[in-house]
């Protein structure tokens, strides 16, 4: 009989790369487990106080003196009515889209707060109605001004003469605070003090108490309508629903 020899082959000898990746297979490898980390929430950055994104420079110690000051007096401490932010309630609605049309800082929506919010009527010089016109400058952007008609008292109308007027302001002096400063004292006026003191900063120049105060009043009214409770007012959504911007 033929004998069948049956050869055994020597076995190749795994490489330690080899013996390596079977060891891994044949490992129980325990699951790695990722700490799960509390959410961090991320630091809101201090409001800056500003007017029509113009930032007040509160780095300037008479400035943030000043600032103080105006809005301490606005607080419910001081006033102790919420006439305010009512009359913003009513007034807002009307007024925004009509700045928003005529390319007006929406800021300057409060300017009738400070102008006629505290008081209703004529002035002692003559200015009335929601922005205080005084009749010469009322009629000459459009409002009819009478024995029978006063069309500074109807808020529409005379909010649109004021975009006219303060876009006027603007193609003069280039700068909003500069602006709300011109709107209270007189554009005439305004020229004549940053040609004599060589300055165009409102925060820098010297000028009347009130004109040097009412962009600080604008200010103090913007803080006071937007975040009531934090001046002592009641944080009321009635309040609060046309603050959404």
């Amino acid at each position: 009989m033929a004998k069948v020899l049956v050869l055994k082959l020597p076995q190749t000898k795994k490489t330690s790369a080899e013996e390596a990746q079977t060891v891994a297979k044949n490992k129980v490898v325990a699951p790695v487990v990722t700490p799960v980390l509390k959410e961090e929430k991320p630091l809101k950055p201090k409001a800056k106080l500003n007017f029509a994104k113009e930032t007040l420079p509160v780095a300037d110690a008479r400035v943030k003196q000043k600032m103080k000051r105006y809005l301490a007096s606005y607080s419910y401490g001081k006033t102790q009515t919420n006439r305010l932010h009512r009359k913003a309630a009513e007034w807002f609605p009307v007024i925004e889209p009509i700045l928003k049309a005529h390319g007006i800082p929406n800021d300057f929506k409060y300017m009738p707060l400070v102008e006629s919010g505290f008081r209703d009527g004529t002035s002692p010089k003559g200015a009335s109605g929601f922005w205080q016109f005084m009749p010469g400058t009322a009629r000459s952007y459009g409002l009819k001004v009478n024995a029978k008609v006063d069309e500074r008292k109807n808020l529409r109308k005379s909010t649109i003469a004021a975009c006219k007027y303060l876009n006027d302001l603007y193609d003069v002096f280039g700068s909003w605070t500069l602006v709300a400063a011109a709107y209270n004292v007189g554009d005439n006026h305004m020229k004549k003090q940053i040609n004599r003191q060589k300055q165009d900063n409102y925060y820098k120049l010297k000028l009347n108490r009130e004109t040097g105060s009412y962009v600080y009043k604008l200010i103090s009214m913007k803080e006071i309508v937007k975040n009531p409770s934090k001046h002592g007012y009641k944080d009321s959504k009635t309040l609060l629903a046309y603050n959404a911007e």
